[in-house]
């Protein structure tokens, strides 16, 4: 018979969440993966139609790419203003998601519920700072160049 590694103490808490099974906490559960996709695009049209940031967010998305295109960027920079792209979208829907949750869970005001909300929001002002500096250092030389060649 083999020994668990884990703690008892720590395994009465595990297990719960490692048994639990969504279909029977959440009312409504994919049934295949064209459904998971079409929950996924519903969610994207939720973060386009309701937060205002993310329609801001696509305008930079489409400059960056444009700015790209024009400059002629190589395959690394490509990958890496793609996951700095990725990174800060990925972000901004976490932190809608967190703070959907938080509203649901805290309808009214509670310190810890604004805490939350708050980290969530810096994570994306991280991400966004992040992809930026990713931007001037990919962009910028060639932009440069570009703007000082006669």
């Amino acid at each position: 018979m083999r020994r668990s590694s884990v703690p008892k103490r720590f395994q009465r808490d595990l297990r719960p969440a490692a048994e639990s099974d969504p279909a029977a906490s959440s009312y409504r559960v994919s049934s295949n993966r064209l459904q998971s996709l079409a929950f996924a695009l519903a969610g994207f049209a939720y973060m386009l139609r309701y937060q205002k940031n993310t329609r801001i967010m696509a305008l930079a998305t489409i400059t960056v790419i444009g700015a790209g295109l024009w400059l002629g960027i190589d395959a690394n920079g490509w990958a890496a203003l793609s996951l700095a792209i990725a990174l800060v979208w990925l972000a901004e829907f976490l932190n809608a998601a967190i703070e959907a949750a938080v509203n649901l869970a805290a309808p009214t005001y509670h310190p810890l519920a604004k805490t939350a909300k708050d980290v969530a929001a810096g994570a994306v002002l991280a991400a966004a700072i992040s992809a930026a500096i990713v931007g001037v250092l990919i962009l910028g030389p060639p932009l440069l160049e570009q703007l000082n060649s006669p």
